[in-house]
């Protein structure tokens, strides 16, 4: 069985490059799920419910987010569509799901998202607490658990992986746009990988125009981000899992470019 998580699409670049890959990859690499981090999509911070549509037309299983939940009026429209996963961790009380239960391929598959602590300026509850508890009350409901652990700092979502190890079936992180090489099968069986990169301008920071960087970084005033233009790429990975034990046989980075 193989399942794809596809990184932070950024604009609407990154939802035209999803759309004209995916049908490509999922015939090549036959994709039975697909998992795509869509809290960029709405020109770089949070998702309208045009693109929400957009992704799951073009094959989105179930679409997560990050700390631009709550960037577009819109969400609020579609937050409680089985389709999409918030951050478990926000406070109590708040619309939306932070775990969703979905089938494929006689599959039971739970979906967890998650936001980091450390250097995101979001108010959120302890993320390893919080999805302790989470498992335990689902590990035997379903066959499968992913969890894409939205944050920032290396050293948490590594601890993240082997807090999970043995207890999910893949941990990977989102947000920094950065594809990692350290993808691994952890000792305990769980898949990991640091971050799984973006989906968007190739020739950009992080998806954002060069030139209003620099501006950024040389004048340390708040110049307003643009989405890059120009070609773009789709960033991820492929998680094989075994049908009969449900545990990862590999990981494997995915990148594909459009030619400049």
């Amino acid at each position: 069985m193989n399942i794809l998580a596809v990184g932070d699409i950024i604009g609407n670049a990154g939802v035209k490059e999803f759309k004209k890959q995916y049908p490509k990859i999922k015939e090549k690499e036959a994709i039975d799920f697909c998992l795509v981090n869509g809290e960029n999509a709405a020109e770089g911070m949070g998702i309208t419910e045009k693109n929400f549509h957009d992704l799951l037309e073009a094959g989105a299983n179930v679409i997560t987010m990050g700390n631009h939940t709550w960037a577009k009026k819109d969400i609020f429209k579609f937050i409680d569509h089985p389709q999409i996963v918030r951050p478990a961790n926000y406070p109590e009380g708040i619309v939306g799901k932070g775990v969703r239960i979905f089938q494929a391929q006689g599959k039971k598959i739970a979906v967890i998202n998650l936001i980091g602590r450390v250097d995101i300026n979001v108010l959120s509850e302890n993320p390893f607490l919080k999805v302790k508890h989470m498992v335990e009350e689902i590990k035997d409901q379903v066959d499968l658990i992913f969890v894409d652990f939205h944050a920032e700092a290396t050293a948490e979502k590594i601890a993240m992986g082997y807090y999970l190890d043995g207890k999910v079936t893949a941990v990977y992180g989102t947000h920094t746009h950065v594809q990692t090489a350290d993808e691994t099968i952890l000792p305990k069986g769980t898949a990991y990988i640091t971050d799984i990169g973006m989906t968007g301008p190739k020739h950009s920071v992080i998806g954002m125009d060069v030139d209003v960087s620099f501006k950024r970084f040389e004048t340390t005033l708040p110049e307003r981000y643009k989405i890059a233009e120009g070609s773009a790429m789709l960033n991820g990975v492929i998680f094989t899992i075994d049908e009969v034990t449900n545990q990862p046989i590999s990981i494997k980075r995915l990148r594909m470019e459009e030619k400049s």
